[in-house]
């Protein structure tokens, strides 16, 4: 029987112990994250205090993602708005930068709809263009590159949707991501 090498991993609670590392255990602790990001109270300043956000991947489709949170902050926020995509030209009736060095303006955050892989290349061109946060979108997630990111000085947060988020802190969100219809005398933070 072969031996199987040991793994030291740490656990939530700070201890560590020595495991087996081809074990179902250590497999299962690889896969979990450990990075966690800016908190809601932090993600709100950081939305209040932008005047502009670069949407990186922003498509010109209808059906996409992408366009459906830039139609959002367009009409919802008082953002100025960057589209960055090589492979379109126009999006809501703005033109599209081919990347982020094209760009006019740093903006004031980078929020990013590229794969999970993609993402430490798209840190790079952040840093290369002076832009201090990098938001990357719902359902992308690359836990090296957000250490990477923090390591060069980025705030990063990941896997969270711009829109909702914005919604969240404005009032006009139900619980589950939908617009609740509500009118309210509340005053709306943009």
């Amino acid at each position: 029987m072969a031996t199987d090498t040991l793994e030291t991993v740490q656990l939530s609670n700070g201890l560590t112990c020595d495991i087996p590392s081809s074990s179902p255990l250590a497999k299962l602790l690889k896969s979990q994250r450990t990075w966690v990001g800016p908190s809601a109270k932090e993600r709100m300043s950081i939305l209040q205090k932008a005047k502009t956000v670069a949407i990186v991947g922003a498509s010109p489709n209808v059906t996409r993602s992408s366009y459906f949170v830039a139609t959002y902050l367009d009409q919802s926020s008082d953002y100025e708005l960057f589209f960055v995509n090589p492979m379109a030209d126009e999006i809501l009736g703005q033109k599209v930068y081919k990347s982020l060095a094209d760009l006019p303006v740093v903006p004031d955050i980078v929020d990013v709809f590229r794969k999970g892989s993609d993402i430490p290349a798209v840190i790079d061109e952040v840093l290369a263009i002076g832009a201090k946060t990098i938001w990357v979108q719902l359902g992308i997630w690359n836990e090296e590159a957000a250490v990477y990111g923090e390591s060069k000085g980025l705030t990063v947060v990941m896997d969270r949707c711009i829109k909702i988020e914005h919604a969240r802190f404005h009032g006009g969100l139900h619980l589950l991501g939908f617009d609740t219809g509500q009118i309210t005398a509340r005053k709306v933070l943009r």
